[in-house]
């Protein structure tokens, strides 16, 4: 019999493989200084384009104030204990209710954190007898749901709605064997790409098809939509979304995520929630902390408009300038290229060594094999300045990783390797 840590010893994954080359800069790197659109990594002031701060909340002086008020009159600790037992308060209601009104649903219920409540919330609204659809490129906290299904379930091709028609007629034909229903799982922004997901496409399918929808907008909450509701409010259909997910990760710069929809669904779903029942409450400080982001969402237009000023100036750069940013319809804006994973190391050192611009670095198996994916997130504190200098920098790092200066750098550390 061989022991468990055998595969371990010998294969350290795709990504795992490179961590003694990686570790420390490439992946969990150290930035330092306040959340802001320049950061300090490694003693150099770098221009940040990897931090979920949308609406620039994370350090706003009156964000800030409340945090810290809140922190100071009920520590970190309060409320104790589940939500079921010990851990309600009217304040976790009142951001409830709150919530619920401005994604324009009739209710909604706080979870402690987006991906776990994602996972617990799928596991909740199936049983064996039903069947999942949802998108092939789907966010792991989807997948990972979708994993503990003991039903069936089918991917469709990403974005692609005949695809989806095929497998509803395969999950129609399962379901009436079964006697089970079908679940679609869709998101609002798909977070790597930037595509909004086609849910106006997908809720006019049911007049074809008996399903219910399952919407994760992460990244559409606060960013889309005349009001900031989302991707279903920008696409004209989230009456049609039946749950609708999103964190406090993005627009909110905080921790914690709701889910909202029909008053009868969420009651079901806090109570079977195993997630939240069996997790301390969010706590306090968390949650006065979202009603202040909450009530700046609402009352501060100009938040969301500042951000669209630098996405448009950002991504209409970039385009004129020949890159290859996808379909992206959202603020997630993803660059292209064309190199091996050693190639992307020494272009992102380059480009934050040299001409100060930090952003993630996305490659296989994220990705296919070949491709570089560098992944910005413009938010409202960038400035035209950053984005000039951002562009100037992509045109400079472009021009060397087409004449192999980067090949040729990499292959100190293909050597390194035995590679």
């Amino acid at each position: 019999m061989k022991d468990l840590f055998d595969k371990i010893y010998k294969d350290k994954g795709p990504l795992g493989k490179w961590a003694s080359q990686a570790e420390g800069y490439f992946v969990f790197p150290k930035l330092e200084g306040e959340i802001s659109n320049r950061m300090k990594f490694q003693g150099k002031e770098v221009i940040t384009w990897s931090i979920n701060d949308y609406l620039g909340l994370a350090n706003h002086p009156e964000v800030r104030k409340v945090d810290a008020e809140a922190a100071a009159q009920y520590g970190s600790a309060y409320p104790m204990g589940a939500r079921m037992m010990s851990g309600h308060t009217d304040l976790h209601e009142k951001l409830q209710n709150e919530l619920a009104s401005f994604v324009k649903k009739e209710a909604a219920y706080l979870l402690n954190f987006g991906y776990q409540g994602m996972v617990s919330t799928i596991d909740a609204l199936v049983s064996k007898d039903d069947i999942i659809v949802y998108d092939v490129d789907a966010h792991a906290c989807i997948i990972d749901g979708v994993r503990l299904h003991m039903g069936k379930r089918f991917t469709y091709k990403h974005n692609d709605v005949e695809s989806l028609e095929k497998n509803l007629e395969r999950a129609t034909k399962m379901a009436e064997q079964t006697g089970g229903g079908i679940l679609v799982i869709s998101e609002g922004v798909f977070g790597m790409r930037g595509e909004q997901g086609r849910l106006k496409e997908i809720v006019e399918l049911k007049k074809k098809f008996n399903f219910r929808l399952f919407v994760d907008d992460a990244h559409g909450f606060g960013t889309l939509g005349a009001t900031g509701a989302g991707a279903g409010e920008e696409q004209g259909v989230q009456d049609d979304i039946d749950v609708y997910f999103a964190t406090f990760a993005k627009s909110m710069a905080s921790t914690g995520a709701f889910i909202a929809g029909d008053q009868e669904i969420i009651d079901y779903l806090k109570y079977n929630l195993r997630s939240q029942m069996f997790a301390k409450s969010l706590q306090m400080q968390l949650v006065v902390g979202a009603l202040k982001r909450l009530e700046m969402l609402k009352t501060m237009p100009e938040l969301k408009q500042n951000l669209w000023t630098v996405v448009n100036a950002l991504q209409s750069g970039l385009k004129d300038r020949g890159f290859d940013i996808g379909t992206t319809q959202s603020c997630v804006t993803p660059v292209y290229l064309k190199g091996s994973i050693p190639e992307a190391m020494a272009l992102v050192k380059d480009l934050r060594e040299n001409y100060g611009i930090f952003c993630s670095i996305v490659v296989y198996p994220v990705i296919p094999k070949g491709l570089i994916l560098l992944r910005m997130i413009p938010t409202a504190t960038h400035t035209l300045q950053d984005v000039e200098e951002t562009l100037d920098a992509f045109d400079a790092i472009r021009e060397r990783l087409d004449n192999g200066t980067y090949k040729r750098l990499s292959a100190a550390v293909l050597a390194a390797m035995g590679e």
